[in-house]
């Protein structure tokens, strides 16, 4: 299932003037995919709060949160080509915002064994090296990518039609 996802992300690597080897393919596809995590990352964060009756206040402001600049959706849900950056402006974004955006985390977390002190940690060592803002464009490579929620393995439940007074957070899937 992955192996084709990960393959169609080498080829559009490979063509990149900026990534020269199979270990630049790997770093370059793991922050990619090390932003969509948080993004994940923060949506549980905020439906278990909202399942216990607490706020949460997200780690990344809202402007380099991924479904913002990354997938933005239209009203349909569907990837809003407008709205997502590509090209230069994608390009410029990331290395003149976000990556020293999540440079700063390290040095504003309380203790090392904090995800933002781990954020941080990340971002400081690594560097973008895809020059082209139009292979960068990583809304596409998460369409590319199947997640387990849309497996036949996994299952959802609409937060509004949970009690939270007998709902358990510690269920897992029964799958």
């Amino acid at each position: 299932m992955f192996e084709q996802t990960f393959k169609n992300i080498d080829d559009i690597l490979h063509k990149d003037a900026g990534c020269g080897s199979e270990l630049d393919y790997v770093e370059q596809t793991s922050w990619i995919l090390f932003l969509k995590y948080l993004d994940d990352l923060e949506k549980d964060r905020a439906t278990a709060a909202e399942l216990t009756g607490k706020t949460y206040t997200p780690i990344i402001e809202k402007k380099y949160q991924w479904t913002v600049w990354a997938a933005p959706k239209n009203k349909e849900g569907k990837l809003d080509r407008h709205k997502a950056l590509s090209g230069d402006d994608l390009l410029d974004f990331v290395n003149g915002k976000l990556s020293p955006y999540f440079k700063k985390f390290k040095a504003s977390a309380e203790s090392a064994d904090t995800i933002e002190y781990k954020i941080g940690e990340i971002f400081s060592e690594l560097k973008n090296r895809i020059q082209s803002g139009h292979n960068l464009r990583l809304a596409d490579f998460v369409k590319r990518q199947k997640t387990f929620a849309d497996s036949e393995n996994s299952w959802t439940v609409k937060v509004k039609d949970i009690d939270p007074d007998t709902f358990d957070l510690s269920v897992k899937n029964p799958n």
